[in-house]
């Protein structure tokens, strides 16, 4: 990582900004960070973090869907970590095309501009959702996918994908919502049963670390991370308190799925990840395995959130919300 230059697409989201405290630190001779995003209102507030004239951080206004821009942006680039995404199910239901623009072109820009500029490596930041899916969010995650994996096929760029699901207390998920939402006296469940696999953004740097340094091209890393229940996350965010059943979201899922049955063929398991490998391309599962010590899953194996072998207690929960939350 000795002098190369990355560039965060969405870098002043939630993991963005904790993606680059992390290279800073673990990389002090870091050539550049570019942190492109279109909110200038967290760039200004990422400036005071890391002030241009102290740390090897430049701060450029743009959006994806802006083709010349982000072609601007992956000049003199050596890698991308692309986490600019909409990625709120219920707006995206209610605004596909505008989901569409942002997650499905704008990742197709980014694939342009990465392969024009001669990019070493790009890594796609995608979603559990992608998996059979049944909302707008999901579908242009599947599509980025897709777009990312054929592109790896093309061009000497090595494109590849981090699947993994919301990171835990971050902004828009249901631990930050039931927080605010006791203040009120009760906490709206959707569904009693529903459950949800459960990633720290520390677990999801190391997942990115990971991509960035070993990943082949072509391939989706998957983490082996605990699930949680629903109920057992509102009992730890307020105990006693009343929990009124108000139904699932359009879009929304009772479980989510990580790794499709479908994918059971070409995956393998390599210490605390999943890799979903190519079947068409530079190569395969079972070369994976050859210099790896990865081990192919059994067929038609499904990583679910309802079906994990490890879960999360409300003591656990509890502990991870004041970790992640409160330090």
């Amino acid at each position: 990582m000795r002098g190369k230059k990355i560039l965060i697409t969405g870098g002043t989201g939630t993991v963005g900004r904790a993606l680059v405290a992390q290279l800073l630190d673990r990389y002090p001779d870091i050539g550049r960070i570019v942190v492109f995003s279109r909110d200038e209102q967290k760039h200004f507030a990422m400036t005071l973090h890391f002030p241009p004239e102290n740390y090897p951080v430049l701060h450029m206004v743009g959006d994806v869907r802006d083709r010349e821009r982000i072609m601007m942006a992956c000049r003199d680039i050596d890698i991308i970590v692309h986490a600019a995404a909409m990625k709120h199910v219920p707006v995206a239901e209610h605004n596909p095309i505008e989901c569409a623009k942002t997650n499905i072109l704008g990742s197709q820009n980014v694939i342009d501009a990465a392969v024009f500029n001669g990019v070493e490596r790009v890594v796609a930041l995608t979603s559990d959702k992608a998996v059979s899916p049944i909302n707008a969010y999901g579908a242009s995650k599947l599509y980025l996918e897709r777009l990312f994996l054929d592109a790896d096929r093309q061009y000497t760029t090595k494109f590849s994908v981090v699947r993994y699901a919301n990171v835990f207390g971050s902004k828009g998920s249901v631990v930050p919502f039931f927080l605010k939402k006791k203040e009120e006296g009760f906490l709206p469940i959707t569904h009693p049963e529903m459950t949800r696999f459960s990633i720290t953004m520390q677990e999801s740097l190391e997942l990115i670390f990971f991509a960035v340094e070993h990943a082949w091209g072509g391939e989706i890393v998957v983490p082996i991370v605990p699930s949680y229940r629903i109920f057992d996350v509102a009992e730890a965010v307020a105990p006693g308190i009343e929990q009124r059943i108000i139904g699932i979201r359009p879009g929304e899922k009772l479980h989510e799925t990580m790794i499709g049955a479908y994918e059971s063929v070409q995956t393998v398991c390599l210490e605390n990840r999943y890799i979903i490998c190519p079947i068409a391309g530079r190569w395969d599962a079972e070369s994976y395995c050859f210099q790896t010590e990865a081990v192919l899953v059994p067929e038609g194996f499904e990583y679910e959130s309802y079906r994990n072998d490890n879960w999360l207690t409300v003591g656990q929960i509890r502990a991870l919300i004041d970790a992640e939350l409160t330090g």
